[in-house]
């Protein structure tokens, strides 16, 4: 047997599996099976089967001792807590600062940036505060509970049961301690616990293999920041942009023909968006603030974006626009046929709308 491309005029080879054998003196060819339609990384592999070769799965040909990511820049948010209790992380050092540069052998030949947001820090203990106090809320109901129970006492398990609800419900079992007996329960706060996970409130280490003299510290966090406009391109992908979904294709090439359509529709969104900056509530001077600010603290708008936002118009006293209503607005310009109502079975002719000062203005940054 073998894999034989068979070429099609003004289309793509068909990929026939076929089994050649003899019928007298002549040499006959057998089709097995149509390939088109698989991949072709599995195409190649049944073509080295077919030869001979011996194919041996990864798992199997090696063992994974460690996997470290190349030029990757990633946040560590399991691994604070080990880091502080090998001291490794002190957190004395965000006492004047919000960023410093740490190493430890649990990440050897990378790159440590261990940040402090205090506005992060107030979200946690808000996150932290709020649970705790309605699942207090819910214990003490069920200690209310079983305190009434005299004549029939709940069980240990009834009672457990009840318990456990409240717990999974808002995942703060780590910071209760409880005691279950038939007919009693009690429960108090771990005090220790939740000392100990205030303490890292706000503190988050992002690790990169990426070389202190090709990536600074700064920049490792600003590079794991920039990870926000990906997270956009995604929103704005399966959102009511451009609605990448739902796909209505079956076959693989139309597959890929329409994510590419849809890439192509969000690179010409991001180019209209750089080039009417001056007219959209974005603000111009993001791109080249960001080197030069903190980058561990919350991006503040610039003077000129906060004056669209307040003012409302441009320095030509032009309406600030969304993005949305700025598409809107450019799609009142049309072409119209018009035909005389007082002659129906005349001719028609085409009219322009007049582009307004905002049009003219918007063509203009576009080059259009």
């Amino acid at each position: 047997m073998h894999i034989e491309a068979v070429p099609n005029r003004g289309s793509h080879p068909t990929i026939l599996l076929r089994q050649s054998y003899r019928q007298g003196k002549r040499v006959r060819k057998r089709t097995l099976a149509n390939l088109t339609r698989l991949p072709p990384d599995v195409i190649e592999t049944l073509k080295r089967a077919l030869r001979g070769e011996k194919l041996v799965p990864a798992g199997q040909a090696f063992a994974i001792e460690r996997s470290t990511p190349h030029g990757h820049v990633k946040a560590i948010l399991g691994t604070i807590r080990r880091l502080v209790e090998a001291e490794e992380l002190q957190l004395s050092l965000f006492d004047k600062q919000d960023l410093a540069e740490i190493s430890s052998d649990q990440f050897r030949g990378e790159q440590l940036v261990a940040c402090f947001n205090p506005l992060l820090a107030d979200e946690r203990a808000r996150k932290r505060r709020e649970p705790l106090a309605a699942t207090e809320e819910k214990l003490q109901s069920i200690a209310r509970q079983v305190a009434r129970r005299t004549k029939t006492p709940l069980l240990t398990d009834e009672i457990a049961l009840k318990v456990g609800k409240v717990i999974n419900r808002h995942k703060m079992g780590k910071h209760f301690g409880l005691h279950i007996e038939d007919g009693v329960f009690r429960w108090e706060r771990n005090e220790a616990s939740i000392e100990r996970e205030a303490a890292l409130d706000g503190i988050y280490v992002i690790r990169t293999s990426e070389p202190k003299k090709r990536l600074s510290a700064e920049d490792t966090v600003r590079s794991y920041k920039n990870l926000a406009q990906v997270e956009q391109v995604f929103r704005c992908l399966k959102g009511i942009d451009i609605r990448v979904r739902p796909i209505y294709h079956r076959d693989d090439l139309r597959v890929r023909a329409h994510l590419f359509l849809c890439l192509l529709a969000y690179y010409v969104e991001w180019h209209m968006r750089r080039a009417l900056g001056s007219v959209l509530f974005d603000d111009e001077e993001l791109t080249a603030n960001r080197p030069a600010r903190d980058p561990v603290a919350k991006a503040k708008p610039s003077a000129s974006a906060r004056r669209k936002k307040t003012q409302r118009n441009t320095p030509d006293g032009l309406p600030v626009q969304s993005f949305d209503t700025l598409l809107a607005e450019l799609g009142t310009l049309c072409r119209n046929r018009c035909r005389i109502q007082a002659d129906p079975s005349g001719q028609t002719f085409t009219q322009d709308t007049r582009p307004t000062p905002l049009h003219a203005h918007i063509l203009e940054l576009l080059g259009v």
